[in-house]
């Protein structure tokens, strides 16, 4: 369904997955990848977010620092992604959501269809989904983003966030204690915070040892219900 085209960001010229519904588009939405690159799986990911009816650009983030980063789910990949979101920087990664944002208005709006835009993110991706709703104002769907509370520490940030975000999370996730969890709730007070039986990667479908189908499902349901009441 997808395909990749560039899109120009002031970090540079990158590669996106773009995926277009089969009809009209009810509106956009950035799919913020994994540590792991813009992968088979995060492609799938924006192809089914197309099925739903968005028109979908999920941007290559690392591309500023290295180029068509695809890793495995390995400790040589989960080595190499951190190294990789250390060497983006949050400040680089929020520039091209904006810059994909940008695009998806462009486009829909010369499909005279509606421009709002959104964002869903997964792990690292997650908290730049945060982000993207309480910085930039993007309605935003976060899963698991284990980065997620030391970005809440600012006081402002969460005193007026711009637009709602969704968190899931997994009740079973060593990386995100349940302390963790419910400091989102204590501190975003106004947005939606829902946990699994299930751990961390929990909608990752192709990787086995993390993959939970019924709480993947229900979560998927919750994030498409979340966007349609507020991308209009």
């Amino acid at each position: 369904m997808g395909q990749w085209i560039q899109l120009d960001t002031p970090a540079g010229s990158i590669a996106a997955w773009q995926a277009d519904p089969p009809g009209a588009p009810k509106a956009g939405l950035v799919v913020v990848q994994e540590i792991f690159g813009v992968n088979p799986h995060i492609r799938e990911v924006a192809d089914g977010y197309a099925a739903e009816g968005y028109a979908v650009l999920a941007p290559a983030f690392f591309d500023p620092v290295e180029r068509g980063v695809e890793l495995g789910y390995d400790e040589a990949g989960f080595a190499r992604g951190r190294e990789l979101v250390g060497q983006l920087g949050m400040d680089r990664a929020l520039a091209i959501v904006e810059s994909a944002a940008a695009r998806l208005r462009t486009h829909l709006a010369a499909l005279q269809a509606n421009t709002a835009v959104g964002t869903v993110g997964y792990c690292w991706g997650g908290t730049v989904a945060m982000l993207s709703a309480l910085e930039l104002g993007l309605p935003s769907v976060s899963y698991y983003g284990a980065r997620n509370l030391p970005c809440l520490d600012d006081p402002a940030r969460v005193a007026s966030p711009k637009a709602p975000v969704m968190f899931h999370f997994g009740e079973h996730d060593s990386s995100i204690a349940p302390e963790a969890v419910e400091a989102h709730r204590q501190r975003l007070p106004s947005m939606p915070v829902f946990t699994y039986p299930a751990g961390h990667a929990f909608n990752r479908d192709v990787d086995p040892k993390a993959y939970d189908k019924d709480s993947a499902r229900l979560a998927r349901e919750r994030s498409v219900a979340f966007l349609a009441e507020h991308l209009q």
